[in-house]
């Protein structure tokens, strides 16, 4: 029988912050100096690159996250790992959705939307096939983790 994993402590929440802060920095120079051929793949998932406008600051970010589709949108999982608290992206999302993404070495302009209902529960599952340890990270947390779309802005040629 497979134990229920435990809400993160106090210290963890920091200390992961920390982590998560310092390995995104990381990843993300590696994986433009590569285009994605190193940095691009997260236990076996693929990753791309979110480009945020921060919501209090004005300022620029970069994210990496796993790359899960939707016919041309992209799905972002607000999981913070299952720590109680959202991503500070989605925060930012939230505040500024017009964003762009990397894959490889393309940079597509998005739109953000989050989703609820049947639409959320498809691509949560849709999401958990790419990343099974999804599920985990939602028994570990009270918030329902939300699910973001970023549609592809087409510009008129």
């Amino acid at each position: 029988m497979a134990t229920q994993p435990k809400p993160f402590t106090s210290r963890e929440i920091k200390v992961g912050s920390a982590f998560i802060k310092v390995m995104s920095k990381v990843n993300t120079v590696i994986y433009r100096a590569t285009k994605g051929r190193i940095g691009g793949k997260l236990s076996g998932a693929p990753v791309l690159l979110l480009n945020h406008t921060g919501a209090k600051s004005g300022k620029a970010y970069t994210s990496p996250l796993m790359l899960v589709t939707e016919g041309d949108a992209f799905v972002l999982i607000a999981s913070k790992g299952g720590m109680p608290h959202n991503p500070s992206w989605y925060h930012n999302l939230m505040a500024y959705p017009v964003c762009s993404v990397e894959v490889g070495g393309d940079r597509i302009e998005c739109v953000a939307r989050e989703v609820s209902g049947a639409e959320r529960t498809a691509l949560w599952d849709t999401a958990v096939e790419v990343y099974p340890e999804y599920e985990n990270y939602q028994a570990r947390t009270d918030r329902l983790i939300p699910v973001i779309v970023l549609d592809r802005i087409v510009k008129a040629s």
